[in-house]
């Protein structure tokens, strides 16, 4: 079960988001009322309501359950900011460029937002699917000692054989107020962790060729995630 759990989570690894300047849009204001707890509860509520509800058109309609899961992830997710993060140094590089570099990074960056939203939303759905209907509880929320817009909430999901699994999503508030991922443990698995290394060894590996990285990425992230149920 921690496998199963542990390759289906790693394909939704959310690192540090950014949240984009601006007016505060009707949603955000309402996912500004919200605090941390109540927001996992709210997303894992509507996220489950979907996979439930998929098994009587997915065959026909595949394309309306991924819809219906980036929908009920929109209030979590600034994929932008994920991309940032997740390129960590390779795009704070984009300082030391000059105009056209930063404007080139910034599509590389846009660019692998894309990729990323696609190939991850279209993952964890699939795996929710397989996944089945596990219970799934938030314990509670312990607030950061240092900060009071950094929170740590723990799920737990509970298994076959009476197994228990801890979820630790590690939140921050932005700006709007809205309470959002910046990181997600799982057991003593720091899945942002994993994903920073991944980008700085496929970008090694390409010789900082950013497009290549981006090109190749959802083919890596699918080899992640079974090379992590494999363990």
């Amino acid at each position: 079960m921690l496998h199963r759990l542990t390759g289906l989570l790693a394909t939704f690894v959310l690192c540090l988001t950014v949240v984009q300047s601006g007016p505060v849009r009707a949603e955000q204001a309402t996912a500004a009322q919200k605090g941390p707890a109540e927001v996992i509860s709210d997303v894992t509520a509507q996220v489950m309501t979907v996979v439930a509800e998929a098994d009587t058109y997915f065959d026909q309609d595949p394309d309306r359950y991924y819809q219906e899961i980036d929908g009920a992830l929109a209030e979590l997710v600034d994929w932008r900011g994920f991309a940032t993060a997740v390129m960590g140094e390779y795009y704070s590089r984009g300082r030391s460029m000059d105009q056209a570099g930063r404007a080139n990074l910034k599509r590389q960056r846009d660019d692998f937002a894309a990729t990323l939203r696609e190939g991850l939303i279209r993952s964890y759905a699939k795996g929710l699917l397989a996944f089945g209907g596990a219970r799934m509880e938030v314990e509670g929320v312990e607030a950061s000692p240092q900060s009071a817009r950094v929170a740590s909430v723990t799920q737990l999901v509970y298994g076959e054989a009476d197994r228990v699994y801890t979820i630790r999503y590690q939140m921050g508030q932005y700006k709007d107020g809205a309470w959002r991922l910046r990181n997600l443990i799982i057991e003593t698995i720091n899945l942002g962790e994993i994903y920073r290394n991944q980008f700085s060894a496929l970008a090694r590996d390409a010789d900082d060729d950013l497009d290549s990285v981006i090109a190749q990425w959802n083919d890596a992230l699918v080899e992640q995630a079974e090379e992590l149920a494999r363990d």
